[in-house]
């Protein structure tokens, strides 16, 4: 169950700290997984059940409410009740963003059942923590915000992820499924697993080629590789790149390719202002992994100066307000972005 450290909540809650007091065999009253990433809340809940109650106490001591057909008086009627042959009874909420009046939870957690396990799962939105409810909750449980990661965050996730499945991964092949599947953690962990799945008998590392065949990415024509060739000033190879993606529109859509450009350019003007220049400065400064400075952003500062980048982040802006109708009656996406690249590069 990876996770980066910075997933936390307020306090010090975070999910490596829950997890290790699940599994040592530690319940609190009730858990409050709130946040905008469902991935993390979903995990967590499915983990407290699992440790909370072995497979054969669940018929009875397991009740699964959903905030959509429920209201908080529901909620604390079933929490008020009594585990039957078993050490506790779980009630676990899903969709609790759905309950009107929420906040009547507090007074049940002013005096909770000590057999209940109470799991909240509260997505696409977090507790006022001015309110009483969010300070019971702190006080007597646990209160864990589940946050977004950020693209940078991604390739420790992913070698987290393949880690705990015995797999290393290359760095380029990290690179390609960040680009490729994005922030959306569900969906990335379940192309992670079709990965695990696939590697060959004997082999512990998830290869480029192997991403390339499994998720249909091509190793050569992707938004990772046009960065790399900008990044050396490649006219052939990023115009192949370009070409290759005009021909392929729907697996190479133009708002991901001027994503993933203006958050290049982006790190590249932040690159001029590091305090230490060198690659490990870079990448502190930056939030980056060594290798993808020394791929990428090094070979960029040596041939882009910071008036350049500016113009570039413009030209990024204003293609992509053409690519969406503005000023741009019949220009087409392919010969937008040649034309970017032209600016680009020249």
């Amino acid at each position: 169950m990876p996770s980066p450290k910075t997933n936390a909540a307020s306090k010090g809650v975070s999910y490596e700290s829950i997890v290790r007091e699940v599994q040592a065999g530690e319940f609190k009253p009730v858990y409050y997984l709130m946040g905008a990433e469902s991935y993390y809340i979903d995990r967590l809940a499915d983990f407290i059940v699992e440790r909370a109650l072995r497979p054969e106490e669940r018929d009875f001591n397991l009740i699964m409410l959903y905030g959509a057909d429920v209201e908080a008086a529901d909620v604390v009627n079933a929490a008020k009740g009594y585990p039957m042959g078993a050490q506790r009874l779980v009630v676990c909420v899903k969709e609790a963003q759905n309950i009107r009046a929420i906040d009547q939870l507090a007074y049940y957690l002013q005096k909770p059942q000590p057999t209940t396990v109470l799991v909240v799962c509260h997505k696409n939105g977090v507790l006022d923590r001015r309110k009483k409810l969010a300070a019971l909750v702190e006080k007597v449980g646990v209160l864990f915000e589940s946050k977004k990661l950020y693209e940078s965050q991604l390739p420790a996730f992913i070698g987290s992820y393949l880690r705990r499945k015995g797999l290393a991964a290359d760095p380029k092949a990290t690179a390609m499924v960040a680009d490729f599947v994005g922030t959306d953690l569900n969906r990335l962990a379940g192309e992670l697993d079709k990965l695990a799945i696939a590697v060959p008998e004997g082999q512990k590392t998830v290869t480029p080629e192997l991403v390339e065949g499994l998720i249909g990415i091509s190793k050569d024509f992707n938004n990772f590789e046009l960065l790399e060739a900008i990044a050396v000033k490649d006219v052939l190879r990023a115009n192949r790149i370009i070409n290759y993606f005009d021909s392929n529109p729907k697996e190479n859509p133009i708002q991901v390719t001027l994503s993933a450009l203006f958050k290049f350019f982006s790190n590249l003007m932040l690159a001029y202002y590091a305090p230490d220049r060198t690659e490990r400065g870079v990448a502190q400064w930056l939030g980056l992994a060594d290798w993808q400075v020394r791929r990428n952003v090094m070979p960029a500062m040596q041939r882009f100066t910071g008036v350049k980048v500016m113009h570039v982040i413009h030209a990024i802006r204003r293609t992509d307000a053409r690519s969406k109708g503005v000023d741009n009656p019949a220009t087409g996406n392919g010969d937008l972005m040649r034309e970017l690249l032209f600016d680009i590069l020249h």
